[in-house]
């Protein structure tokens, strides 16, 4: 018994310090063992090219067919400060090509005040060319350039008076200076605004698509890449980017002046010689009306073409909410036979016309209908 009692000890010790001197190798057998069953890091891969939904090849066309006709512009200035004086400013903005000649459509304030030249970078290209202005339309915040170049690719002008709300957008330009850039959304809104220069925006297209500056005077496009307005501001409250609400200028406007740009290097858009107020079935009702809808003349502009004509303005002020409108003047309800419900009818009117064009405007005078033959003058700041 104490024979093996000793025995078990000394197989104890003798473990013990086998144990102790000599130690596994634990670490390498674990790695032989991790080596045996894998050879290394496992990746999943695709087999081929991703492929894009109908949406997503959408996105892809239009950008492609469009981004060759965006330009970046930058207006070169020099303007005077009373502590460092003279002092060189740029400006940049967008613009797209119209035709194979050369001509680019941009906002008038991208280029304004560019007394030291205006340069147009091409899509993928490095060099800048040198532009001239062949025209510009402060009222309607537009400019026509002109660069010398080969191999022009001009984009396609689409008919702005059928959009609809919820309808699909997309805008390319350099927002921030960051080139070729496509934004998506819808439009939000077709509404009257004012410009930065206090002028009306009549049937400005107004759009959730992501616009900020730089993207002044690009294109914005339908689902079929054909250009439907010049992105040309921004509703930011301050910030200086996009809020979500950004305005354009139907290119209907655009093309409405687009002749008189090329042939004069001015715009001899026609006008009426009004202010006006739009008038609806409810106000209609409130002040009496002979009819449910039309433009009253506020007022008309002294020689102008209403006044030569013999329309009658307001003679007595009343207010809508808080603005003031004057009553008593005609009603215009018609021209040339077209119904006018809003000075929305009468832009598209004057879009199919020039300066010294003679039409037809009737009106009611108190419950009495007439029509009056009147000469188209030219468009000035203060008229409509």
């Amino acid at each position: 018994m104490r024979l093996r009692q000793l025995l078990l000890v000394i197989l104890l010790v003798g473990g013990f310090w086998l144990l102790t001197t000599h130690p596994p190798d634990f670490r390498r057998l674990s790695l032989s063992n991790v080596a045996g069953r894998s050879s290394g890091l496992h990746l999943t891969e695709a087999n081929a090219a991703p492929e894009y939904d109908s949406e997503e090849q959408n996105n892809i066309a239009v950008y492609k067919r469009v981004l060759p006709s965006v330009v970046n512009i930058t207006a070169r200035a020099l303007v005077f400060n009373f502590f460092y004086g003279s002092v060189p400013q740029e400006g940049q903005g967008s613009g797209f090509i119209l035709d194979h000649e050369g001509h680019i459509l941009t906002n008038y304030h991208v280029i304004e005040g560019a007394n030291r030249g205006i340069q147009v970078t091409l899509s993928g290209r490095r060099s800048p060319l040198a532009a001239k202005v062949v025209g510009t339309d402060k009222l309607h915040d537009l400019a026509l350039l002109q660069i010398d170049a080969p191999n022009l690719q001009p984009v396609t002008l689409a008919d702005s008076s059928q959009l609809a709300v919820g309808q699909k957008v997309y805008a390319i330009g350099n927002p921030f200076g960051l080139s070729g850039t496509m934004t998506r959304g819808i439009i939000s809104s077709i509404r009257s605004i004012r410009g930065e220069e206090g002028a009306p925006i009549e049937d400005a297209i107004q759009t959730d698509a992501a616009i900020n500056p730089g993207n002044s005077g690009g294109p914005l496009l339908n689902s079929q890449g054909d250009v439907i307005g010049i992105n040309t501001m921004i509703a930011s409250n301050g910030a200086e980017q996009s809020s979500g609400i950004g305005f354009a200028i139907p290119i209907n406007t655009a093309k409405a002046v687009l002749s008189d740009l090329t042939r004069y290097g001015e715009v001899r858009r026609p006008s009426l010689g009004i202010v006006s107020y739009p008038i609806g079935p409810d106000l209609a009702g409130q002040m009496g009306l002979a009819a449910d809808s039309g433009v009253l003349i506020q007022r008309v502009i002294p020689g102008g073409a209403a006044e030569r004509a013999g329309l009658h303005g307001g003679n007595e002020q009343a207010y809508v909410g808080n603005t003031p409108v004057m009553l008593g003047g005609d009603l215009i309800v018609a021209i040339d036979g077209q119904q006018v419900t809003g000075p929305q009818d009468i832009n598209v009117i004057m879009d199919k016309h020039q300066a010294g064009d003679t039409i037809g405007v009737t009106v009611y005078r108190g419950r009495r209908r007439m029509t009056f033959r009147l000469i188209l003058g030219e468009a000035r700041a203060a008229n409509t």
